[in-house]
């Protein structure tokens, strides 16, 4: 079964006190790249986070979020008295009153517009405490976004199948059209005899080898059985539920060099011109086997 590199997906989990969300962004990668972004009370948490992430996604870069809030309207933070900055201020006000000889009183709210004397402190979350909501995001958020994955796999797949027929189908085009290349060269080849004059002798055991190596030289056989071969293998890995985007990718590169090696030897024009449209479908299969896992 195929899956997609490229990918969403989205998670949470509440408790009583708080909400845990999740979101991964996956991207083609040759190798595993998993890139966690956790708050910082959670730090601990990241090497069994990613252990969990890459038990689910075996190549491709993930970006993965984890967002923790407070439930309900609780806040997400405590307000903290900085006492011996407010001790400061009312020395600072003390002294100033005392030599200006004005009141001494300093109203409270005016104590509390100074800077810093009340101090804003999230609340920590503590990381063992958090694991089971924070595993549970992620396990649905790994859920949804396999489910993409799969989809968009499938997509390609079909795409795969439909390209893979019509490579067979050039290489059946092309086994039939071989032996009508020997025999097309042999046809010339007594034209050209023929045009020398009547004169000519013919040697008819130099004719027939120079016929014959000229069909072992294009004889490409071997080719098309290794072509039928690996479209064979290519067909039987779609269905493994296995990372599969680098064997894929290896066996478009053989049957790309097969085919080359078929548009060397063809003598013929017709055997050319189908080469031209098998590397075509080729390319197009390699471009989707880099999105495939």
């Amino acid at each position: 079964m195929l899956k997609s590199m490229t990918a969403y997906g989205a998670g949470e989990f509440g408790s009583e006190s708080r909400v845990f969300s999740v979101e991964i962004r996956s991207y083609n990668n040759r190798y595993r790249d998993i890139v966690l972004m956790l708050p910082r009370d959670l730090q601990p948490l990241e090497q069994d986070l990613k252990a969990l992430i890459a038990s689910r996604i075996r190549r491709g870069r993930a970006e993965v979020s984890v967002q923790v809030a407070e439930a309900g309207d609780e806040a997400a933070y405590d307000l903290e008295l900085n006492r011996p900055l407010v001790r400061s201020y009312l020395e600072i006000f003390g002294q100033l009153a005392e030599q200006a000889g004005i009141d001494p009183e300093v109203r409270m709210e005016v104590l509390c517009q100074m800077r810093d004397v009340i101090l804003v402190k999230p609340r920590t979350v503590e990381a063992d405490a958090a694991r089971a909501g924070i595993e549970e995001a992620l396990g649905r958020a790994l859920d949804s976004l396999d489910a993409m994955r799969v989809r968009e796999g499938a997509a390609i797949e079909a795409d795969f199948i439909k390209r893979i027929d019509l490579i067979e189908g050039y290489a059946g085009e092309i086994r039939k059209r071989a032996p009508a290349v020997v025999a097309a060269y042999q046809e010339r080849l007594k034209e050209k005899i023929a045009r020398l004059g009547a004169d000519t002798a013919v040697d008819e055991g130099r004719l027939a080898q120079e016929i014959a190596f000229f069909a072992d030289r294009s004889d490409i056989t071997e080719e098309l059985v290794r072509i039928e071969s690996h479209l064979e293998q290519f067909r039987g890995y779609l269905p493994r539920d296995e990372a599969l985007g680098r064997r894929l990718d290896f066996l478009l590169q053989e049957i790309n060099r097969e085919v080359n090696t078929i548009g060397s030897k063809a003598s013929d024009a017709v055997i050319s011109a189908t080469v031209v449209e098998m590397k075509a479908e080729l390319e197009k299969l390699r471009e989707q086997v880099q999105n495939v896992e």
